[in-house]
């Protein structure tokens, strides 16, 4: 007797919702991030001649370290980190809205300046929660050079014409260097008390982040985006008129050093930068091609930093560049990218030849060959047609032929995929070196 047919329907299949990523936190992609990899490998180049070495800090660090580093009334610390506690130990814990705090506390922890003064760069993830607009997310990457232990204006000099370099290595125009001077803690107590003195005079057009800010950190105003200010700050007491004969030596001994480098730059007495940490030099590198986001790389000098994380008091001086802006800005500019070619699509005929295919295929990219080799979707290899197709579509330089005469006789079909195609050659698989190179030099 045959079993009876089940009336009951078949399970259903659980329904996901489609997860997509948090606003301001984008994925780069591929396609992107080729362009990544090319920026951070010249960045690796550039700062290698220069003899900086790579630090990598944790993208956590407590909460505390940004609070006394960056101070309590900078708009970070106040509306954009993105801060918690610990739920095993209940500890005050941040994503790191920006790197210098956390080198400082490396260096400081590891004893880093037991031997002298160091010259180091990192790259990696910051975060703050902003509204997100081109060129300003939420999770966002930074470039960054950082030379502790060196007082003079030279240092200064030096990364500067750091970043100035980079911007030529990879063909960056139409960004500016602005300087200033915001001189020592005790130069800026003088010219906070004349701030404070005139903004109180004008109080009526001062909006609301400026009268937060009158009478915590006044410097601060300077820095307003509004419109509406812009004739009161204009006319505020200049700290350039509080600085000592040793600040202003300092400031004029960068100067020229720039000024020896052919290194253009202009004098703006309203930039202060976002930091409590700075002193004497600060510096950014501006365009106009972003928008609102003008800023392109941004920096000083921050010699009461480690001393404020608790090592022995020491000097300062570093950059930080956003990721973003710099790749939007080569891209509005025009930028060719040189990015790493695909030299060699491999056509497998018969999925039988795959594993010999996929050994000499191994000791082509050990001869330094960018290849890649067909892969069928679950129905098979597919035909030398489809296969072909594939390869043309891949940008590679030429397709290797893999077939069963082929490999019968140790060899490989070389057919050129690009500037007209057509042209085919045989090659000896056993002498693979005597004409690996020619797969690169010609793509």
């Amino acid at each position: 007797m045959s079993e009876p047919i089940s009336t009951e329907s078949k399970p259903k299949q659980a329904s996901f919702k489609k997860l997509n990523a948090v606003k301001g936190m984008n994925d780069v992609l591929p396609g992107e991030s080729a362009k990544w990899e090319w920026l951070e490998g010249v960045v690796r180049q550039l700062m290698a001649r220069y003899a900086y070495r790579n630090i990598r800090t944790p993208i956590v660090e407590p909460t505390a370290l940004f609070v006394r580093g960056l101070g309590e009334v900078t708009d970070i610390v106040e509306k954009e980190m993105y801060s918690f506690v610990d739920r095993l130990n209940g500890e005050a814990l941040t994503l790191r809205p920006e790197s210098t705090a956390g080198v400082v506390r490396a260096v400081v922890e590891h004893n880093l300046l037991y031997e002298g003064g160091k010259r180091l760069y990192y790259m990696g993830q910051m975060f703050r929660h902003e509204r997100p607009q081109r060129g300003r997310y939420r999770q966002f990457h930074q470039i960054g050079a950082e030379v502790l232990g060196f007082q003079g204006p030279e240092i200064d000099a030096e990364v500067i014409l750091l970043a100035n370099d980079l911007w030529q290595a990879i063909g960056l125009k139409n960004v500016r260097l602005e300087l200033n001077s915001l001189g020592q803690p005790h130069e800026r107590l003088a010219h906070r008390a004349a701030l404070i003195a005139h903004f109180e005079k004008h109080q009526r057009v001062l909006d609301e982040d400026a009268k937060r800010r009158l009478y915590t950190n006044p410097l601060r105003i300077l820095d307003t985006k509004n419109p509406g200010m812009t004739d009161v700050v204009e006319t505020a007491p200049k700290l350039m008129d509080f600085l000592t004969e040793a600040s202003l030596a300092h400031f004029n001994a960068l100067r020229q050093i720039l000024d020896a480098n052919g290194v253009h730059y202009s004098l703006n007495p309203r930039l202060v930068r976002g930091m409590d940490y700075y002193n004497l030099t600060v510096f950014e590198f501006i365009t106009d091609q972003l928008g609102s986001q003008g800023t392109v790389c941004g920096g000083g000098r921050y010699d009461y930093l480690i001393e404020q994380v608790g090592g022995k008091p020491a000097p300062a001086v570093g950059w930080a560049l956003g990721v973003e802006r710099v790749l939007a800005l080569l891209e509005e500019q025009g930028v060719t990218f040189p990015l790493d070619a695909l030299h060699a699509y491999a056509i497998v005929p018969d999925a039988q030849s795959v594993p010999v295919v996929l050994k000499h295929l191994r000791q082509l990219r050990s001869l330094g060959v960018n290849v890649q080799m067909h892969a069928g979707a679950g129905e098979g290899l597919g035909s030398m047609k489809s296969q072909f197709k594939k390869a043309d579509s891949s940008n590679a330089s030429f397709a290797l032929i893999f077939g069963a005469d082929e490999l019968a006789n140790n060899t490989v079909s070389v057919k050129s995929l690009r500037d007209g195609g057509g042209a085919q050659r045989t090659e000896s698989l056993e002498h693979m070196a005597d004409w690996a190179l020619s797969l690169q030099s010609t793509s």
